[in-house]
């Protein structure tokens, strides 16, 4: 079995097609199980979540599997779907950016019920029914070998088995502190790092591709854990431009 485990997203399509097109290249010659998970936050901050969850709803590329975790802010969107009063704390998550994407543009200027109530309305009429019924069957970890795939990571002291959805989607620095074993090794997205993190205990895949260009996803087969990553070229041009 070869895993592909891909970091945090957020609204940049053109760099998730890059990188699951390396995917499929990486993987022509392999004729084992192919899976690939994603980790979470495909929306917000970036500018194209409806083209993100476009493609995720297509399904994985030919011959492979997919496992598709929530990350906070997937919760958020549906928490603001859910109660249009959400929308005071989403807005600041890059909630905007996500209404943009579905053509919700009059946006809440004023932080009024009322303006809140219309954009959720207005999301609600624009989200195709298959976004929804994707964000709703969203899983909060998967098992796969000798590693736990969550969101943000998991909270130490506790058994793989007893998380909880809250630690599973939101924890930090608890979990990326300590030095304990997990059971297994946890590869996890939701702390945006300059570089992919590798500890004894766990493995960071964040690499902030909103901002920084760069989208990463961690290749595990065997023993062997290596990292194949796209938007390099618009990260060295981020940093000759600053």
């Amino acid at each position: 079995m070869r895993i592909y485990a891909i970091g945090d997203i957020h609204g940049r399509a053109d760099l998730l097609e890059g990188l699951l097109a390396r995917i499929e290249k990486d993987a022509r010659d392999f004729s084992g199980r192919k899976v690939i998970v994603f980790l979470g936050d495909y929306v917000d901050r970036g500018m194209d979540s409806r083209a993100v969850l476009d493609r995720l709803v297509a399904g994985p590329p030919t011959a492979f599997e997919a496992v598709y975790l929530k990350g906070n802010h997937e919760e958020a969107m549906l928490q603001f779907l859910a109660d249009a009063e959400f929308g005071r704390t989403w807005k600041y998550y890059g909630g905007l950016e996500t209404l943009h994407s579905y053509g919700v543009r009059d946006l809440m200027r004023h932080d009024s019920a009322d303006e809140f109530e219309q954009a959720r309305e207005k999301l609600e009429a624009e989200l195709p029914e298959a976004h929804k019924k994707f964000l709703q069957r969203l899983e909060t970890s998967a098992e796969l070998g000798d590693y736990f795939f969550a969101h943000a990571g998991v909270r130490p002291g506790v058994p793989l088995s007893k998380q909880i959805d809250e630690d599973l989607l939101w924890i930090r620095e608890d979990f990326l502190l300590s030095e304990s074993s997990f059971g297994k090794v946890v590869v996890h997205g939701h702390t945006p790092e300059e570089k992919a993190v590798f500890r004894n205990n766990r493995i960071g895949v964040d690499t902030g591709a909103y901002m920084t260009g760069v989208l990463t996803a961690l290749v595990l087969e065997g023993r062997s854990q290596r990292l194949l990553q796209t938007g390099q070229d618009d990260a060295r041009r981020l940093a000759v431009a600053s």
